[in-house]
Formats: structure tokens, sequence, C-alpha cells
């Protein structure tokens, strides 16, 4: 897994998010979609999307007198990162509490389900193939 070289806020994860899934993208196209769904400025849009350049999230061409924006790593990637930093820091480490809210949530589809049982015999396989206990 590659490591974001510094933490997302909020909106530098729902802004990069959107440029995943749009990419490549110039600014004034992700500014009117969220002046339109969140009321944001361009100003503010742009200041972001700069942000996430210089830390290393987003990379940017010119092609036809604008810059469009692409992720630099997969969004598989960056939130795995995300996911990594809210265990590290938050829960100080341990999966533990996020696997009991996992097992309790009633809001896991049944592909989801699917995909976490996966998950687990995958690392099971791996952990006896490393002679992991």
């Amino acid at each position: 897994m590659v490591k974001p070289p510094e933490p997302l806020g909020a909106v530098q994860l729902e802004i990069l998010q959107y440029i995943a899934d749009h990419e490549p993208i110039r600014v004034s196209d992700v500014a009117e979609h969220f002046a339109q769904t969140a009321g944001k400025a361009r100003t503010t849009i742009l200041t972001v999307m700069e942000k996430l350049r210089e830390k290393g999230y987003l990379t940017r061409r010119k092609r036809e007198g604008a810059y469009q924006y692409s992720v630099r790593q997969r969004q598989s990637d960056v939130l795995a990162g995300v996911v990594q930093r809210f265990v590290e820091k938050s829960l100080g480490g341990s999966v533990s509490p996020f696997i009991a809210w996992l097992a309790d949530s009633r809001e896991l589809t049944g592909d989801e389900l699917a995909k976490l049982k996966e998950l687990v015999e995958n690392n099971e396989a791996r952990r006896e193939k490393d002679g992991a206990p």
C-alpha cells in the first residue's frame, strides 16, 4: 500500500474523490459541481486543489490553455491511507473497535459482507504462508 504524504481533511477528501471519478478535469468543472452541491466558491476549490497538488495527491497538465487535474494515486490507496491513519490516531493502532463496529453494523450489504469474508480468508492464507501465528 502506498502511504499518502500528508493527511487529508474531509473537504479535501471529498474533492479528491470527485476528481478521481471525473479525471482529467479542470478547476472550473470541479468548482461548478461544488458550487451547485455544496455552495463552495471557485476560489475555495482552487485553493483546496492546489493544496492537494502540493501534498502530492494531484498532478496537473496544461491542455488547451487550461490546467487539467488528475489523481496521482489510485483512490483505493488514498482511502487505505485514510483508514490507516484513523486506526493509528483514533483507535490507538488497534483494529478491534473497528472490527466490533463492523460486526454489529446492520448497514453492511451482502456484497460488502462477502468482500469482508474474502479479505479475512486472504489475510489468513497470507499469514499461514508467512508462518505467522
